[in-house]
């Protein structure tokens, strides 16, 4: 008797490999069809067609597929919508399962029958799209960080070109004028981004009560809510710090024990944001953030470690306050682990909340918002 249907998508910006298999009360996994189709939304309505065509006495159908860039999107989305149940797997974690098989060749009829192997056999987490709101504002905060590094590029470029023996005036003016051009549509950025924070009467209320942390500021804030989807499907903190890659992991055998440290898996672009009111909140002596750092330094004597530290907590504490929408009390004391972390599970998306117009007044600290450098993305 057949348990459950799998499909494995490969997807790739054109085209699509898929895989169907079926799991037994055996736990064996057979391999029932293999087809190619279109990324496109004809080549999605031809595989409902071809799923359903393989598909036997009501018997449940899972998707799995990979996270390839925002190559799947329109393919996870549109499956979501027709009532299929959607699985995407981070590439590592698909890459070890594959291994794991034992499987020599690599392509990508290979990586779908391995990804409904996949899917066949584990009981994975159900996917959720991410809510219009925060998808529209992970595009905004996503873009100001891609120009903030093109212009450091160039920044640097120049500063190297200062030194060289032979100058010439016109790469100069080039270099000086793609400066000038990153940093206006930065500016323009920064106006989007509270603009589309203000649109939502809801939002920037919690935002506001989040910048009474004194050195955090709305467009860092805007990254950790557009990353996290407004921390949608997120049931305690643990889970958080597990996405953002800021959970502590052991490396000990027998004897050996090895070195502590945060496991660095997670939103890359939650602790890059983290990282400049890190600094700040010490700077300005926000009593539990400073109380933390000295407690963690005086113990192990590296800045940084302390510095990842407070990091952690400014994370726990976004969320506390996010959650229950209140303001930031120095007071008030919430029981989180700042030191000791279970690795938690990434959990899946939920849909954001809509819009409605209203007005902002964003300040980053003490300093004033026209001027972008000020603004802890860095």
């Amino acid at each position: 008797m057949n348990l459950k249907y799998s499909v494995g998508l490969d997807v790739s910006s054109k085209k699509i490999d898929a895989c169907i298999s079926v799991i037994d009360q055996r736990q064996r996994v057979i391999v029932k069809s293999s087809k190619k189709i279109l990324n496109t939304k004809k080549g999605f309505e031809d595989l409902i067609v071809w799923i359903l065509k393989h598909q036997k006495d009501s018997i449940p159908v899972v998707i799995c597929m990979e996270a390839t860039g925002i190559y799947h999107e329109n393919c996870a989305y549109f499956l979501h919508e027709k009532g299929f149940t959607v699985s995407i797997i981070l590439p590592n974690k698909a890459k070890k399962y594959l291994d794991c098989l034992g499987l020599k060749s690599k392509n990508d009829s290979i990586d779908a029958k391995g990804l409904s192997q996949m899917g066949a056999e584990q009981c994975l987490q159900a996917w959720e799209p991410m809510g219009v709101f925060f998808y529209e504002l992970r595009l905004l905060t996503r873009q100001r960080q891609n120009l903030t590094e093109l212009k450091t590029i160039i920044k640097n470029q120049l500063d190297a070109l200062s030194h060289a023996m032979h100058q010439l005036a016109s790469v100069t003016a080039q270099l000086k004028e793609n400066i000038s051009l990153f940093e206006s549509q930065i500016k323009e950025l920064d106006k989007a981004i509270l603009g589309h924070i203000a649109s939502n009467k809801e939002v920037l209320e919690k935002v506001e009560n989040i910048c009474t942390i004194k050195g955090l500021g709305i467009l860092t804030t805007s990254v950790i809510l557009a990353e996290t989807n407004g921390f949608t499907l997120f049931n305690n903190y643990k889970q958080v710090v597990s996405y953002a890659g800021f959970d502590v992991v052991e490396a000990q055998s027998g004897t050996r024990v090895g070195k502590t440290k945060i496991s660095k898996r997670g939103n890359s672009r939650i602790r890059r944001a983290l990282y400049m009111p890190s600094l700040v909140v010490i700077q300005c002596e926000v009593q539990q953030f400073k109380d933390l750092y000295d407690r963690t330094y005086k113990k192990h004597g590296i800045k940084m470690k302390s510095y990842v530290a407070v990091q952690k907590k400014l994370l726990t504490m976004i969320y506390y306050l996010w959650n229950k929408n209140e303001a930031y009390d120095p007071n008030y004391k919430v029981k989180f682990q700042e030191e000791e972390q279970e690795l938690y599970s990434l959990f899946a998306f939920e849909k954001g909340i809509k819009s409605s117009p209203n007005k902002i007044e964003a300040t980053q600290g003490k300093l004033p918002v026209n001027d972008h450098s000020v603004f802890p993305l860095c």
